[in-house]
Protein backbone atom coordinates (compact mmCIF):
# COMPACT_ATOMS: atom_id res chain seq x y z
CA UNK A 1 0.00 0.00 0.00
CA UNK A 2 1.02 3.28 -0.50
CA UNK A 3 2.17 5.91 2.08
CA UNK A 4 -0.36 8.09 3.38
CA UNK A 5 0.66 11.97 3.62
CA UNK A 6 -1.22 15.15 3.85
CA UNK A 7 -1.45 17.62 1.21
CA UNK A 8 -0.94 20.76 1.82
CA UNK A 9 -1.23 24.43 0.48
CA UNK A 10 1.65 27.61 -0.63
CA UNK A 11 1.74 28.08 3.46
CA UNK A 12 1.86 24.20 4.67
CA UNK A 13 -1.23 24.00 5.96
CA UNK A 14 -2.94 20.92 5.64
CA UNK A 15 -5.56 20.46 2.91
CA UNK A 16 -6.61 16.45 3.24
CA UNK A 17 -4.20 12.91 3.33
CA UNK A 18 -3.75 11.43 0.40
CA UNK A 19 -1.64 9.08 -0.83
CA UNK A 20 2.06 10.11 -1.75
CA UNK A 21 1.25 8.41 -5.34
CA UNK A 22 -1.98 10.71 -6.08
CA UNK A 23 0.18 13.63 -4.68
CA UNK A 24 3.07 13.22 -6.93
CA UNK A 25 0.30 12.35 -9.64
CA UNK A 26 -1.42 15.44 -9.38
CA UNK A 27 1.18 17.74 -8.47
CA UNK A 28 -0.03 18.49 -5.03
CA UNK A 29 2.21 20.30 -2.80
CA UNK A 30 3.20 17.41 0.36
CA UNK A 31 5.84 17.75 3.23
CA UNK A 32 9.28 15.63 2.63
CA UNK A 33 11.46 15.57 5.00
CA UNK A 34 15.72 15.44 4.14
CA UNK A 35 18.67 15.46 6.66
CA UNK A 36 22.10 16.74 5.92
CA UNK A 37 24.48 14.56 7.91
CA UNK A 38 27.74 16.18 8.81
CA UNK A 39 30.77 14.04 10.93
CA UNK A 40 32.55 15.80 14.00
CA UNK A 41 35.32 16.47 11.55
CA UNK A 42 32.46 18.39 9.34
CA UNK A 43 32.55 15.73 6.61
CA UNK A 44 29.61 14.82 4.91
CA UNK A 45 27.36 11.45 4.21
CA UNK A 46 26.56 11.01 0.88
CA UNK A 47 25.24 7.73 -0.57
CA UNK A 48 23.96 5.92 -3.71
CA UNK A 49 20.21 4.91 -3.76
CA UNK A 50 19.59 1.27 -3.71
CA UNK A 51 18.29 -0.17 -7.18
CA UNK A 52 15.33 -1.19 -6.11
CA UNK A 53 13.71 1.83 -4.91
CA UNK A 54 10.99 2.93 -7.40
CA UNK A 55 11.89 6.61 -7.09
CA UNK A 56 15.65 7.76 -8.37
CA UNK A 57 17.10 4.06 -8.23
CA UNK A 58 21.27 3.95 -8.00
CA UNK A 59 21.15 7.33 -8.06
CA UNK A 60 23.50 9.52 -5.35
CA UNK A 61 21.86 12.19 -2.40
CA UNK A 62 23.76 14.21 -0.85
CA UNK A 63 20.56 14.16 1.99
CA UNK A 64 18.62 11.24 3.87
CA UNK A 65 15.24 11.48 3.75
CA UNK A 66 11.67 10.78 2.92
CA UNK A 67 8.17 11.61 3.37
CA UNK A 68 6.34 13.56 6.42
CA UNK A 69 3.48 10.98 7.45
CA UNK A 70 -0.20 12.25 8.25
CA UNK A 71 0.36 14.07 11.92
CA UNK A 72 4.47 14.03 12.09
CA UNK A 73 6.16 16.23 12.04
CA UNK A 74 8.92 17.32 9.61
CA UNK A 75 11.69 16.77 12.57
CA UNK A 76 9.86 13.38 13.79
CA UNK A 77 10.00 12.59 9.65
CA UNK A 78 14.10 13.29 9.40
CA UNK A 79 14.56 10.76 12.48
CA UNK A 80 12.70 8.06 11.74
CA UNK A 81 14.07 8.31 7.79
CA UNK A 82 17.48 8.43 9.36
CA UNK A 83 17.00 5.53 11.57
CA UNK A 84 15.23 3.24 8.99
CA UNK A 85 17.91 3.87 6.31
CA UNK A 86 20.96 4.17 8.48
CA UNK A 87 20.73 2.88 12.20
CA UNK A 88 20.87 6.32 13.34
CA UNK A 89 18.89 7.33 16.38
CA UNK A 90 18.64 10.78 16.55
CA UNK A 91 16.21 13.49 16.16
CA UNK A 92 17.71 16.08 13.61
CA UNK A 93 17.62 20.14 13.84
CA UNK A 94 15.37 21.35 11.44
CA UNK A 95 16.66 24.06 9.62
CA UNK A 96 13.97 25.87 7.41
CA UNK A 97 11.75 24.90 5.14
CA UNK A 98 10.96 25.56 1.45
CA UNK A 99 8.69 24.77 -1.83
CA UNK A 100 10.92 22.37 -4.26
CA UNK A 101 9.83 22.22 -7.60
CA UNK A 102 13.17 20.07 -8.65
CA UNK A 103 12.09 16.13 -7.97
CA UNK A 104 9.76 14.19 -9.12
CA UNK A 105 6.31 17.10 -8.13
CA UNK A 106 6.59 19.99 -6.32
CA UNK A 107 6.77 19.88 -2.03
CA UNK A 108 7.59 21.00 0.81
CA UNK A 109 11.17 20.43 2.10
CA UNK A 110 12.20 20.22 5.55
CA UNK A 111 16.10 20.32 5.50
CA UNK A 112 17.95 19.44 8.95
CA UNK A 113 20.75 19.08 10.27
CA UNK A 114 22.35 15.77 12.20
CA UNK A 115 25.62 15.43 13.75
CA UNK A 116 26.31 11.56 13.21
CA UNK A 117 29.11 8.90 14.07
CA UNK A 118 31.08 8.03 11.36
CA UNK A 119 29.86 4.42 11.40
CA UNK A 120 26.65 3.75 10.17
CA UNK A 121 24.26 0.57 10.02
CA UNK A 122 23.07 1.15 6.22
CA UNK A 123 19.47 -0.46 4.78
CA UNK A 124 20.56 -1.81 1.80
CA UNK A 125 16.90 -1.83 0.62
CA UNK A 126 17.16 1.76 0.65
CA UNK A 127 21.19 2.87 0.64
CA UNK A 128 23.43 0.48 -1.87
CA UNK A 129 26.32 2.57 -0.15
CA UNK A 130 27.57 5.54 1.45
CA UNK A 131 30.80 7.12 2.29
CA UNK A 132 31.70 10.65 3.80
CA UNK A 133 33.21 13.44 1.40
CA UNK A 134 34.70 16.87 2.88
CA UNK A 135 32.55 20.07 1.22
CA UNK A 136 35.12 20.51 -1.40
CA UNK A 137 35.35 16.96 -2.59
CA UNK A 138 31.21 17.00 -2.77
CA UNK A 139 31.05 19.57 -5.13
CA UNK A 140 33.38 17.83 -7.50
CA UNK A 141 31.10 14.75 -6.83
CA UNK A 142 27.72 16.88 -7.38
CA UNK A 143 29.41 18.03 -11.28
CA UNK A 144 30.74 14.23 -11.74
CA UNK A 145 28.10 11.53 -9.85
CA UNK A 146 24.62 11.21 -10.79
CA UNK A 147 22.41 12.96 -8.21
CA UNK A 148 18.66 12.87 -7.79
CA UNK A 149 17.55 16.02 -8.95
CA UNK A 150 16.49 18.30 -5.34
CA UNK A 151 19.96 17.60 -4.16
CA UNK A 152 21.77 20.23 -5.96
CA UNK A 153 19.44 22.93 -4.85
CA UNK A 154 18.84 21.46 -0.82
CA UNK A 155 22.30 21.77 -0.78
CA UNK A 156 23.14 24.71 -2.08
CA UNK A 157 20.40 26.37 0.00
CA UNK A 158 21.46 24.36 2.82
CA UNK A 159 25.65 25.87 2.18
CA UNK A 160 23.35 29.45 1.96
CA UNK A 161 21.77 28.86 5.00
CA UNK A 162 25.22 27.85 6.87
CA UNK A 163 27.17 30.66 5.51
CA UNK A 164 24.27 33.20 6.85
CA UNK A 165 24.38 31.71 10.31
CA UNK A 166 28.67 32.31 10.25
Amino acid sequence: MDELVERVDCQDRVLGVVTRAQAVREGWLHRIASTVCRDERGRILVHRRSEQLSRFPGLYEVMVGGAVGVGESYEQAAGRELAEELGIRDLPRLLFTFINRSGLSPHWLGVHEAVVPDAVTRDPQEVAWCGWLTESELHSALLEWRFTPDSHEAFSRYLVFRAARS
